[in-house]
């Protein structure tokens, strides 16, 4: 670096004072509440499911309500990924992964619906309500029947098409 660009470099600095950080002022700091109620793990075999239950019964309202505008109409026919159907597909050369598919514990999805969805409003769904879809999005893979409750006993015994084909990395 030149003389001059170095001179010119500490006169701007001089010239402006120190920088403060800038943010974008986005959002706003979560509440202990809200941290607890997002720190929670769901192990396969249950272990962190909390109180509630539900069935596809009750699941297929709510899933028409929060669900059908990205997956489509029995989760087959959205703008967003397919949910149900592909059984059998895993070893062609076209798979369609699905729930029903490929998914290899029922208490992941439990998982993954509590946390990430409906898509623009994670989180507005109460415990009971995610068994419900839970129990509605098996139902429509076929996996357990429409009246069957689903909750922290049953949903861990769910066993699903593709569990066999998952390996743990280390042994439990």
């Amino acid at each position: 670096m030149s003389t001059f660009r170095r001179w010119t470099a500490w006169l701007l600095v001089f010239a402006t004072g120190p920088v403060e950080a800038q943010t974008p002022d986005l959002g706003v700091a979560p509440s202990v509440q809200e941290i607890h109620a997002a720190d929670t793990t769901i192990m396969p075999d249950g272990e962190g499911l909390p109180a509630g239950s539900g069935s596809a019964e009750i699941g297929a309202e709510l899933y028409r309500n929060h669900c059908q505008a990205c997956h489509g109409e029995g989760g087959t026919g959205g703008i967003n990924d397919r949910l149900a159907g592909g059984h059998g597909s895993m070893t062609s050369s076209m798979p369609v992964k699905t729930i029903g598919s490929y998914w290899p514990y029922a208490t992941t999805l439990f998982d993954y619906v509590r946390r990430a969805m409906p898509y623009a409003t994670p989180g507005v769904l109460s415990d009971t309500q995610v068994y419900a879809v839970t129990a509605y999005l098996l139902h429509i893979n076929g996996i357990i029947g429409e009246t069957e409750p689903m909750n922290a006993a049953t949903l861990p015994a769910v066993r699903m098409p593709n569990q066999a084909n998952f390996r743990w990395a280390i042994e439990p």
